[in-house]
């Protein structure tokens, strides 16, 4: 006994469901809706892998921090602080050695801070082993002002002598680092502006020996306008040194 087929109605051995003609026409059709849906999914897969794409070339076209040139305004500041803290602390010592008081180590441990801090400030343009080695030379600037109050306290002429001598050979040798590592800073500038420095400091551990409190003052007030002085002298050498690093910095400015 025959079936009829399920699509068109027509009669067709039995055992089958549709005609030649519809079971054709039922298979292309499948075909067609899978590779539809294939298609579908491939596209969609396309453009998600385009999206990630575009999403990652995005994030690459963004700087991942916006990088700024320092102000030659705040360089100016901070280097004056670090060389107002020396002759500050330069002289609190020289106050507390000579008149014993009991804070001269304590004293002493933050002028030798500021000599750390002086080639810290140094690093980022001249590296670690330089800044290091600056600390160390005016940490020996500082052992050596150490000798020079404890024999003009003692009053022993021929130690004083010798320790003024070594101060000075100091203040050569800090001139000559510093001048090797930038043209702007002159080495025969760098030595009177030094000399003058330990000159004046001088001044202030005799005018407290001697309490000419009014030369003591004066000492220091000298001092301390030198230094600022020596502090614009190296702001200037580094921002022409390294013009690209500053912003804010007239050309052929003499501070």
């Amino acid at each position: 006994m025959g079936q009829i087929c399920r699509i068109c109605g027509v009669d067709i051995p039995s055992g089958f469901t549709h005609c030649d003609s519809c079971y054709y026409k039922t298979n292309e059709a499948k075909a067609d809706e899978t590779k539809r849906k294939y298609n579908i999914k491939t596209r969609l897969s396309t453009l998600g892998v385009l999206a990630g794409l575009l999403i990652a070339s995005v994030a690459l076209a963004q700087p991942t921090q916006e990088i700024k040139a320092v102000s030659s305004a705040d360089l100016k500041m901070a280097m004056r602080k670090l060389w107002e803290d020396h002759i500050t602390y330069t002289r609190n010592y020289i106050i507390s050695a000579v008149a014993g008081l009991p804070d001269g180590d304590a004293v002493a441990a933050r002028l030798f801070k500021n000599q750390d801090d002086i080639g810290d400030a140094m690093k980022p343009y001249y590296g670690d082993a330089a800044g290091k080695q600056l600390s160390a030379l005016l940490r020996d600037h500082i052992l050596i002002a150490t000798e020079v109050v404890k024999a003009a306290k003692a009053g022993d002429k021929d130690p004083l002598a010798a320790a003024q001598k070594k101060w000075s050979a100091n203040g050569k040798d800090i001139a000559a680092f510093l001048s090797a590592a930038n043209t702007h800073w002159p080495k025969k500038d760098l030595e009177e502006m030094l000399q003058k420095h330990l000159d004046l400091t001088t001044e202030e551990v005799v005018g407290r020996l001697t309490k000419n409190w009014e030369a003591d003052i004066e000492a220091y007030d000298d001092g301390h306008a030198h230094m600022l002085m020596f502090a614009d002298l190296l702001t200037n050498g580094i921002v022409k040194q390294f013009p690209n690093k500053f912003t804010g910095w007239p050309k052929n400015s003499k501070l």
